[in-house]
């Protein structure tokens, strides 16, 4: 069975950083692209970030500033989310999703975590 795992949400202070990580369990996670996503209360999920399955390839969205950097240790099955200058309007459920293709995109995502809360103060 395939699942995913987030960590490293939490309450952080505008301007400050954050370390999110996705574990992936009953998956070959190297052969997988996986992508960031956040969903705050009221407001469509939106995907944040995204790296290819080697690594190689990140996702980088113009909406994000370059603040949000997705990177992975195959090894450990593991991918990260470094998040800098946090904003109030970065609060949102955070979650990881793999996709069943190497290459990173915008929506082909297969399977999904259950997400890790961020808290940004003012």
């Amino acid at each position: 069975q395939v699942q995913l795992v987030e960590s490293g949400g939490g309450l952080v202070q505008a301007g400050g950083s954050l370390r999110l990580s996705c574990v992936g369990s009953g998956v070959s996670f190297s052969s997988n692209a996986v992508g960031w996503f956040r969903q705050a209360p009221g407001k469509e999920r939106e995907i944040v970030a995204a790296i290819s399955a080697n690594g190689a390839r990140t996702l980088d969205l113009e909406s994000m500033k370059g603040r949000f950097t997705a990177s992975r240790d195959n090894a450990k099955n593991t991918v990260y989310l470094q998040m800098n200058n946090l904003k109030p309007e970065d609060t949102a459920l955070y979650y990881c999703a793999g996709s069943r293709y190497r290459g990173v995109s915008l929506d082909q995502y297969d399977y999904w975590g259950r997400g890790t809360q961020v808290t940004v103060s003012s």
